[in-house]
């Protein structure tokens, strides 16, 4: 396809984090047609966890086991916050809505559905979440009843230490044990990964071999955990399998990223997508956006190989933060990218960062961004809508620390659901 061949389209996605991502899902499934852009690889730097709050106020580093009662804290303290855009039946139903399409996409997610859980990281930590892919679940309840548990970990994989995780939950969870094991068929290689090892196991010869690796060490085991490496695409059938073989349940471990349970949502947003007609431009950059006299957008967009243009009635900017390359920053301030919308954002670099690099008040960059109104369309100079049929979702929006008040998913999948009814209330 060349620039002269432009797509049409109701809305176009920017961005492939979880808010894009999201974004796209819930207007494919209100029959709009849909362009989603952005690189490929911010998703698989994701644990897999659906975080939707577990701490506030964040200088106390209050935990909450209800999410829901925090999220109407947090909005009664902080009105200004993306959260406080919605209802909470709003959110509740832009979560529902979300993991059934993860469900259709063959990967399914656990929780209860009024509570946050805990469960082990592989940097020996307790983590509280939400919504937990089907292949980690059997690790709420281990460490819920502190059952006899046994972590593997493999030779020439680093960044996950079963030794560690034992030891540093040593006092919670005395129950835990720890063994290190050869991984099938690696003899000659070098460091192993993740990736590599997971679509090794989709060979049941190697499922064997694993389980046979693992039996001499069972001893008095209730559960057995291993890092998150048990297949990219029949993580169910491979579970079941292992389970079989060791007469044990199994659980998966959240390892460092870039993660296996990333690759796997990157997959099934990609087979789900594609499935409803969503026109995926993976790996292509969005360099210039310009409105149309008749409204909406006509976007130039550029991969490795060729550009394309793109007319859009709507446009969805999901571009995440800096790591997203949604802002920059440069030495005097934050600017976003591509429309060069205003940024809230301290008035003077050195208030960016607070003196203590561990204050309990957070740093103020983390809560750079951009505002918007009440139907998620991004504010120009002078606090009016920058234009009518552009909305903005995920982190890039302004008042929310969401990695400390670990509620990144929640406010991607909820803030994406309301930018994509707000655009479909704007065409009546």
């Amino acid at each position: 396809m060349t620039a002269d061949s432009p797509i049409e389209c109701d809305l176009t996605v920017i961005g492939t984090g979880i808010s894009g991502l999201a974004a796209a899902a819930f207007a494919a499934g209100r029959e709009l047609s849909t362009v989603l852009v952005g690189g490929s690889g911010e998703i698989i730097f994701a644990s897999g966890l659906l975080d939707l709050l577990a701490v506030h106020p964040l200088e106390r580093g209050q935990l909450w086991q209800n999410p829901w009662r925090g999220i109407d804290a947090l909005v009664r303290d902080n009105p200004a916050h993306p959260y406080g855009r919605l209802t909470t039946r709003d959110i509740r139903r832009a979560l529902e809505e979300f993991l059934l399409f993860l469900h259709d996409a063959q990967l399914p997610y656990c929780r209860r559905p009024e509570a946050n859980v805990d469960l082990i990281t592989s940097a020996g930590t307790v983590k509280r979440t939400y919504g937990v892919p089907h292949s980690m679940w059997n690790g709420i309840r281990a460490l819920k009843e502190k059952q006899r548990t046994l972590i593997v970990d493999i030779e020439k994989f680093k960044g996950f230490s079963a030794r560690q995780i034992a030891a540093m939950l040593a006092d919670r969870w005395p129950q835990l044990r720890s063994a290190r094991i050869a991984f099938p068929d690696a003899a000659t290689r070098g460091d192993l990964y993740a990736e590599h090892m997971a679509s090794s196991l989709s060979l049941a010869p190697n499922r064997r071999h694993l389980a046979a690796a693992i039996e001499p060490h069972l001893k008095d085991t209730e559960v057995v955990a291993l890092p998150a490496i048990l297949g990219l695409y029949q993580t169910h059938e491979i579970i079941s399998d292992l389970e079989r073989l060791l007469g044990l349940p199994v659980f998966e471990i959240p390892t460092m990223p870039p993660s296996v349970p990333g690759l796997r949502l990157k997959e099934a947003f990609e087979r789900g997508l594609r499935a409803q007609g969503v026109v995926y431009l993976s790996n292509q950059q969005v360099l210039r956006a310009e409105p149309l006299p008749s409204g909406g957008f006509e976007l130039a967009v550029e991969s490795a190989v060729d550009r394309k243009r793109v007319t859009s009635r709507g446009v969805i900017l999901a571009t995440g933060r800096f790591l997203g390359g949604g802002l920059k920053a440069d030495r005097k301030r934050i600017r976003e990218t591509l429309f060069d919308l205003p940024v809230s954002q301290p008035g003077d670099r050195r208030l960016w960062h607070r003196t203590d690099l561990l204050d309990p008040r957070g740093h103020l960059i983390n809560q750079a961004g951009i505002e918007i109104d009440d139907r998620f369309r991004p504010l120009a100079e002078g606090g009016l809508p920058a234009a009518e049929t552009l909305f903005a979702a995920g982190s890039i929006l302004a008042h929310q620390d969401w990695m400390r008040a670990k509620c990144g998913s929640g406010l991607a999948i909820a803030t994406a659901y309301g930018a994509v009814q707000a655009f479909l209330a704007s065409h009546g």
